[in-house]
């Protein structure tokens, strides 16, 4: 009885991430958006 449990427990926990890993998508970064220059920090006098 203890098996059969487990193994439900188990599909459940792995169909939830499968679900989870399926819904989660990557977003799509807009052409338009540019990288923005790197402003060095040693400017500050440190």
């Amino acid at each position: 009885m203890w098996i059969v449990l487990f193994i439900v427990a188990l599909l459940f926990v792995l169909g939830s991430a499968l679900i989870l890993l399926r819904s989660a998508k990557v977003p799509k970064i807009s052409d338009k958006v540019k990288p923005q220059p790197y402003r060095n920090d040693d400017d500050s006098g440190w």
